[in-house]
């Protein structure tokens, strides 16, 4: 019995090892060049954009399979990507982006329309979804894919506010029918006679003037600037908002972010008295936030949006250290209340260097640069985890490029302009 115990083992085994050859050489023998056109699509279109272009070079097949119509559309159905970074710089005439996925820096190839001269002064301004949008020195619009290469310019802005500063430059993206369309919003105004207008790549025009009205229950008259103009709230260092009369330095241009909470649009941006501004352009109102701001007169400050909310990025230098916080509003308790911060030991070597930070959101993801005359770096906090990591430089043909600000967005080959 023992001999046949050993004999139907034996066997068992021989058999099991019969199976995995064969399976084996099934597997050896598969090719993705085998599957009909749909299946082979659908397979590609969940690779990692980076990883789907350098397969492409493999054979015609696989890269005839960029510009199919019914592979876009499975790449379509994707839910989401991880974010590209794309960068700013002053006079940087070429498309450099930082992939998240792969942690590394990308060179793309730039728009052919942003080398025409009269789009060589070209800025980013906005980006959602797989597009940016950048404008030219004229004040004209144009809407690019940045991994494709395509551009579309904007019809010129007809009856734009006159002598009205414009505050707020955002995008936002929406699917309908399978069809990807967006949204370009204006905000201008002072703050007494705030105006939006919005360019519909729906209609391919731009709308009507709307004015913006301030909200009657709004929490920022219990913190009104207009009563005592010297009060400025800073942040201590255990996280508390902190009222003085110290001064503090202005806002940058354009820092703004858009969100959707339960249908209704809403445009955020700094006043150019450090205040953060809610535009609800779905009940044209808005509000002016509390001030929330460092100590000294030396900060800076941003706004990102991080799955729909707007977050607040603070970078304030108190007891001789410097530190970097991200808040969030309560608007149940109408005040604001800290979610994350960055180690000491990463934050402390920004102390006294009159440090600028520029921010963007990306889902959990916030991608920090920081610039000053000593020092440029980049910095990627994970809000999940409150991880913060230092990022390598970005070095091009042996040149290290230092960038003053990104932008977020999904690489998606299929978004079109």
């Amino acid at each position: 019995m023992e001999h046949s115990r050993d004999w139907n083992g034996q066997g068992r085994s021989l058999k099991r090892k019969s199976q995995e050859n064969g399976d084996h050489k099934l597997l050896n023998n598969f090719s993705l060049d085998d599957l009909n056109e749909d299946l082979f699509e659908r397979i590609l279109s969940w690779l990692p954009t980076s990883t789907f272009f350098r397969l492409t070079s493999v054979s015609k097949r696989w890269n005839s399979v960029a510009d199919s119509a019914s592979f876009k559309l499975a790449c379509s159905s994707i839910p989401s990507r991880d974010p590209w970074f794309f960068m700013v710089a002053p006079n940087l005439n070429q498309s450099i982006i930082f992939d998240s996925a792969e942690r590394t820096w990308k060179r793309l190839n730039h728009p052919p329309l942003l080398h025409q001269d009269s789009n060589k002064g070209c800025m980013p301004v906005a980006a959602s979804g797989g597009l940016i949008c950048y404008r030219n020195s004229s004040g004209s619009f144009i809407v690019s894919n940045p991994v494709t290469g395509t551009c579309s310019e904007l019809p010129l802005l007809e009856f734009s506010p006159q002598n009205q500063p414009l505050n707020a430059i955002v995008m936002s993206t929406t699917t309908k029918d399978q069809q990807l369309y967006y949204k370009i919003v204006l905000v201008f105004g002072e703050l007494q006679n705030l105006v939006f207008r919005v360019y519909n790549s729906f209609s391919g025009s731009w709308e009507g003037e709307t004015a913006l009205r301030r909200k009657v229950d709004d929490c920022s008259m219990e913190f009104d600037s207009t009563e005592d103009d010297n009060v400025v709230y800073f942040l201590s260092k255990a996280g508390i908002v902190v009222a003085s009369n110290m001064q503090r330095s202005p806002s940058k241009q354009y820092s703004s972010v858009i969100t959707d909470k339960n249908g209704e649009e809403i445009v955020y941006f700094l006043s150019s008295t450090g205040t953060i501004v809610a535009c609800n352009l779905t009940s044209k109102c808005y509000i002016e936030y509390p001030r929330l701001l460092p100590v000294l007169s030396e900060y800076s400050i941003d706004v990102v949006e991080c799955n729909g909310e707007m977050l607040v990025v603070l970078l304030s230098e108190f007891l001789e250290t410097a530190s970097l916080r991200v808040w969030k509003y309560d608007e149940a308790k109408r005040g604001w209340h800290q979610i994350a911060a960055t180690p000491a030991s990463i934050s402390h070597e920004w102390y006294g260097k009159k440090v600028d930070i520029n921010c963007v959101g990306a889902g959990n993801q916030i991608f920090i640069c920081l610039n000053s005359s000593e020092l440029c770096t980049y910095v990627l906090c994970d809000l999940v985890s409150n991880n913060w990591v230092e990022l390598p430089n970005c070095c091009i043909n042996g040149e290290v490029i230092d960038f003053m600000s990104s932008f977020s967005f999904e690489p998606r080959i299929e978004a079109s302009v």
